[in-house]
């Protein structure tokens, strides 16, 4: 089997509410890339991937740019070598991790639909049959923010990300994470993630604030050394996101003692051969996994379902169904949530199907 063609779409995805985060970060309407490899054996192996702005060393506009340079060394591969493949293109262009991922999640596909399997079986085998969703909230008024929190819980779940820092106003912060703990009561998951817009001071004066309460801070400020100084401070647990891209950053984080959680994202890591390689390190080193992308619909959802559903239970702090947040729905046959938990596709390689119509035409043709 050998891959013959390269189609590449633009998706522009419109959040259901404007997400406000730290240090001026908004996520509304951002432009999603979908690939297809066609094989000469008429397989389709699709991809996904979704660099929101302020988030990745990475942009939207770019990933077609990648995508050409990386075809010649794609074209004419046999797709079931996916590691020798993507060791290739690593070693043909250094970084762009957002549009290997891409690359990467298609290949996968087309190994499960080869060999007639679904992705988490390959990627180790099924662990357990859903997984736990977590709700991301907007940082807004604080009473709105409980009014969601209140909704999402009736739904089922019982992981809330609450985000913080866009007024800048510690206080205020320290307001939205006490609210919601009371909206959701005593025992679901409750973390503010200020996605390292924060300072050390604004952070820390947050988090001693609701020291009293049962929270988590998630990646508060830009350096690992800083989040590392305000657990010390607030004495509260830590999730790592954006701070943790590979395998140095997950040893540093773990040295520096802020390594309780972490947000693993295909988008930041290179894709599923990568995030399987970090994964392995994580549960090594006794922190639990958030498995997700950065952004995206059913396509890059499908990918971080079958990474979470083959992830040790004890490990897998929580999933999230990006394509809830967004639309329009890439593939109308893409799982959704139930009572707080959702489970991957069945059927071969990713198992879903994209809608043809509502992709359009391709940006890029390569074959």
């Amino acid at each position: 089997m050998k891959i013959t063609k390269i189609s590449l779409w633009s998706v522009d995805l419109t959040s259901h509410e404007t997400y406000y985060m730290a240090d001026g970060k908004t996520c509304d309407t951002v432009e999603s890339h979908v690939i297809c490899f066609e094989t000469d054996t008429g397989l389709r192996g699709w991809g996904e991937v979704c660099p929101i702005p302020h988030y990745l060393p990475a942009f939207a506009k770019g990933i077609p740019s990648a995508v050409t340079e990386m075809a010649p060394r794609i074209l004419g591969r046999d797709p079931m070598g996916v590691d020798a493949l993507m060791r290739d293109l690593d070693a043909f262009l250094i970084g762009h991790e957002a549009a290997k991922s891409i690359v990467d999640i298609a290949l996968w596909d087309l190994f499960g639909k080869a060999v007639d399997q679904p992705l988490y079986l390959l990627l180790g085998g099924r662990m357990q049959r859903d997984m736990p969703l977590y709700h991301s909230i907007t940082c807004i008024a604080p009473d709105e923010m409980a009014r969601i929190a209140r909704e999402a819980y009736d739904t089922g779940i019982r992981q809330f990300q609450v985000k913080l820092g866009a007024d800048a106003n510690w206080e205020a912060d320290a307001e939205r994470l006490i609210k919601v703990r009371e909206a959701v009561g005593s025992g679901p998951l409750v973390y503010g993630d200020w996605n390292c817009g924060g300072t050390k001071l604004h952070t820390t004066r947050t988090g001693r604030a609701v020291a009293h309460l049962d929270i988590m801070l998630e990646q508060p400020c830009k350096t690992l050394e800083d989040c590392a100084a305000v657990r010390q401070a607030t004495g509260l647990p830590m999730k790592i996101d954006e701070g943790a891209y590979d395998m140095a950053t997950l040893l540093r984080a773990r040295e520096l003692g802020c390594l309780d959680a972490v947000a693993l994202k295909l988008s930041k890591f290179g894709g599923l051969s990568a995030m399987k390689r970090a994964r392995d390190l994580t549960v090594h080193l006794g922190a639990e996994i958030c498995a997700e992308c950065t952004w995206g619909s059913d396509i890059v959802t499908a990918a971080s379902l079958h990474f979470a559903a083959s992830t040790p239970p004890d490990f897998l702090l929580n999933t999230c169904d990006l394509s809830s947040y967004v639309g329009p729905r890439v593939a109308p046959d893409g799982p959704v949530r139930k009572d707080g938990r959702i489970a991957p596709p069945e059927g071969a390689g990713l198992g879903v199907t994209p809608d043809m119509d509502m992709l359009g035409a391709p940006i890029l043709e390569i074959s």
